[in-house]
Order: structure tokens, then C-alpha cells, then sequence
């Protein structure tokens, strides 16, 4: 949702923990099992949403945004930050961590799992029950480019060291920008074309509900965006980067010169066997 699944990397085997951080994960076994269920609903989920938001209730732009971003993720990938880890010693590229959350950060993305996806999807779901049309066509919007974000955050976290650092950090950051910007769309329909005229009580009840969900997503949306992928996210993505590649580069030049030093010794001990 808001990077969470890219900013962890691989889950390491019990045998290479260390016993300092068994004993600082098991305070949060409840809650990584929380995250582990929330991410099978998500991905169950996200064939559901997509097939629905697909029906001709997302505008075109919404629909090409996803192929534009992965064209230029691929493009980024292959031109600008190429993967590293293949050259890395085995000790620096045994994790692809990229910001490590403490528990009060999994219950914040839990808090936004809530807020951008389920409550969304039950407003939407009521909203086709109920006959409003008004509601389905604001929110879909939102939940398919959210949809697409997480299949686009699984697909790039099973690849792993396949992405570099700042391609997976840009994921979460290219579409909640998107979003940010759906969502005051979202807020402007809910809040200016739906007056609140003479109407049955669970009706009102219902239209203030979509105006505050419509609210708490672009808050909350919008604080992911400024306070923690922009400011904290992203510059630890490229610092990781780079401070791979400078690894990188000390290996090759260390590698060059033992080659170097090899090679003049050779003819030193082809003159000593003469």
C-alpha cells in the first residue's frame, strides 16, 4: 500500500537469525501475522476489482496509466538504475530491505489497508447494491489504480534483486501521485455534485459516509506521499543504490588490480624456474 511490501526484502531462514532479533521479532509475530493474512485478501481481491473497474467505470487515462508506468519502471530498470546484485559480494546483497518499519508503522499500513481498500470496496460494493451510481463511478477509480499498485508491488517484490532499490521505490510513488490527484476528483464529486437534498435518514447517513471516505483517503494518501515516500522512502532507496554501486566499483578495482598483480608476477617466477 504505501511501499510496505518493497521495503522489505526476502524473508531470511530461522538459522540465520541471530538471537538478538528473534528476541526483537517475536513482540510482533501477532501483528506480521495480521500483515501476512491482509496480503492474501489483497490478492485475492485485486482479479475481483479489476474485472468490475474494467466495465467502463475507469476513464481511459486511468486505464493507460498502469501500462505508461510499467513501460517507463522497465525503461528505468534496464537504462538508468540497472540491478546490482549480481555483482555484489553475497553478504551485501542478502537483503533487499529498503526501510525497515517499526510496529507502529505496520499497524500505519494497516490503518491505510483499511482506508484505501476495504472500506472503498464496501462503499462501492453498496453503492451497486443501493443503485448509486453516483458513488460506484467516483470510488472505482481509486480502487482499480490501487489494485494495480499492489499486483505491481507483489510481482516486483517476488522478483526481488531483479529491481534495483529507487525502480521499487518509484512503484509506491508513481501511483500514489495518481492517486492523490483521483482522489480530489473523488472528494469533489462526493462533496459538490451530490446535495444533500430531502432524504431518507440511512440515505443521508450513506452519502456522509462516501464523503468522509472520499476525505480520509486523500488525507491519508497525501501524508504517505509527503511525509514518509517522498522525505524517508525514496532518499533511502537511492542511498542504498548507490552505496551498492560504490561497493561495486571498490570490488572491480580490487579484482583489476589482484589481476594485475598476478599477471606481473608471473614472469618474476618464469625467471626464477629458468
Amino acid at each position: 500500500m504505501s511501499g510496505m511490501s518493497l521495503a522489505v526484502g526476502p524473508r531470511t531462514s530461522g538459522t540465520d537469525d541471530t538471537a538478538a532479533e528473534r528476541g526483537q521479532q517475536q513482540p510482533s509475530t501477532m501483528l506480521g501475522g495480521v500483515m501476512g493474512s491482509l496480503r492474501v485478501i489483497e490478492l485475492q481481491l485485486v482479479a475481483f476489482i479489476m474485472v468490475f473497474s474494467a466495465s467502463g467505470l475507469v476513464p481511459l487515462i486511468d486505464l493507460a496509466f498502469p501500462v505508461a508506468t510499467t513501460l517507463y519502471l522497465l525503461l528505468l530498470s534496464r537504462l538508468s538504475f540497472p540491478p546490482l546484485h549480481s555483482t555484489l559480494p553475497s553478504s551485501s546483497s542478502s537483503s533487499q530491505e529498503i526501510f525497515r518499519g517499526s510496529t507502529w508503522f505496520q499497524v500505519y499500513v494497516v490503518l491505510g489497508t483499511t482506508v484505501g481498500l476495504f472500506l472503498p470496496l464496501a462503499h462501492v460494493l453498496g453503492g451497486f447494491a443501493r443503485g448509486d451510481d453516483g458513488a460506484v463511478r467516483s470510488a472505482t477509480p481509486h480502487l482499480f489504480l490501487l489494485s494495480c499498485q499492489i499486483l505491481t508491488e507483489n510481482v516486483v517484490g517476488a522478483l526481488g534483486a531483479a529491481f534495483s532499490p529507487p525502480v521499487r521505490a518509484l512503484v509506491p510513488l508513481l501511483y500514489t501521485v495518481r492517486r492523490v490527484f483521483v482522489a480530489v476528483d473523488w472528494v469533489y464529486d462526493a462533496w459538490g455534485n451530490r446535495a444533500a437534498a430531502a432524504a431518507p435518514q440511512e440515505a443521508v447517513a450513506w452519502m456522509w459516509f462516501g464523503r468522509y471516505l472520499a476525505v480520509a483517503n486523500l488525507v491519508y494518501f497525501s501524508t504517505n506521499l509527503l511525509v514518509f515516500l517522498i522525505p524517508k522512502f525514496l532518499p533511502r532507496a537511492f542511498e542504498k543504490y548507490f552505496r551498492m554501486r560504490d561497493e561495486v566499483y571498490a570490488k572491480t578495482a580490487e579484482d583489476r588490480h589482484a589481476a594485475a598483480a598476478t599477471v606481473a608476477a608471473k614472469p618474476v617466477e618464469s625467471k626464477k624456474a629458468d
